[in-house]
């Protein structure tokens, strides 16, 4: 399933399928996202920061709680909780982006993300994100 409602746009979209839809809670669901040499996050062999796996993971979330544009862009991400980071990923990679629910207070939802190249982890940590009113 391709993310057509999702407000981001190239250069910054990352996000490309829903591989495993979320559940009833929220407890697990998994999208992946193909690098690109020539999108924009790389521009060469590998994404500019690894930092920009916590927007994947983002992306992941809210394209798992049904890709709402007009609440993706009215939204923002608030912060990072033990964001670990271990590399960029590499052109030619496909990565799997598994997110579960965490909690939501309010307007303020916590997700956990896990980036995955095959068997290796490349990032895993939480994400604040605040939905737009």
């Amino acid at each position: 399933m391709t993310a057509p409602t999702l407000p981001h746009a190239y250069p910054f979209r990352f996000v490309d399928t829903v591989v495993l839809e979320r559940n009833a809670d929220f407890s697990e669901g998994t999208v992946s996202l193909r690098v690109s040499a020539n999108g924009r996050a790389a521009m060469g062999e590998s994404w500019g920061s690894p930092l920009l796996l916590a927007e994947a993971i983002a992306q992941s979330a809210l394209l798992l709680e049904g890709g709402d544009a007009d609440l993706g862009r009215r939204g923002f991400l608030a912060g990072l909780d033990g964001l670990e980071l271990t590399r960029a990923p590499l052109a030619g990679e496909t990565l799997s982006v598994d997110v579960r629910l965490a909690g939501r207070f309010g307007a303020m939802a916590k997700f956990d993300g896990l980036v995955r190249s095959g068997e290796e982890t490349l990032a895993r940590g939480s994400i604040l994100v605040r939905k737009g009113d």
